[in-house]
């Protein structure tokens, strides 16, 4: 299980690289179509619908990879039961918002799809397409803090903590 679930958060990192990737070929074409005299239609479209595909793919990979932004001017001195319990209910917050960021991610992919939305673009596309990814990117970091929150509470070290000593030499 522990293989499948992180080939599940590096192909999520991968699908974020492929995402900026393709950002970066969308708009080198308008570059390239407006000295040739033609547009590529709908390119910001396409990059921005891409950009949230990145950002949200992106999310599960550095999350476990410890890439979020983490304070512990004041945890750092506290004892360890202290900061066990404050890690564990930090991570259950966390879980609850992402579940609920999935569910309604979920939720509106369903109804845009449902309801038949297309973008206002010049390609008119099904808008349920782009949100996808989204509710994707956001689902597997659902998976990736629950992950966290059962090894904390099998008291092992999580993920993201796992990186915190890297950061630190790194400056050095």
């Amino acid at each position: 299980m522990r293989s499948l679930l992180d080939k599940l958060y590096l192909a999520s990192g991968y699908l974020s690289g492929f995402c900026i990737v393709l950002i970066t070929l969308i708009i080198t074409a308008q570059i390239v179509g407006r000295l040739f005299g033609f547009i590529v239609p709908s390119a910001e479209d396409f990059s921005g619908y891409a950009l949230a595909a990145s950002t949200f793919f992106g999310l599960a990979y550095t999350f476990r990879e410890g890439g979020h932004i983490r304070v512990t001017l004041v945890i750092q001195h506290w004892t360890r039961g202290s900061r066990y319990i404050q890690e564990l209910l930090v991570l259950f917050f966390a879980l609850l918002l992402v579940s609920f960021m999935s569910f309604y991610s979920i939720h509106m992919v369903w109804e845009s799809y449902i309801f038949e939305e297309v973008s206002s673009g010049y390609v008119s596309i099904p808008i349920w397409m782009p949100q996808v990814p989204v509710a994707l990117g956001i689902v597997v970091l659902n998976i990736a803090v629950l992950d966290d929150v059962i090894a904390l509470i099998k008291r092992h070290t999580p993920s993201y903590k796992a990186h915190e000593g890297e950061l630190h030499l790194e400056e050095i």
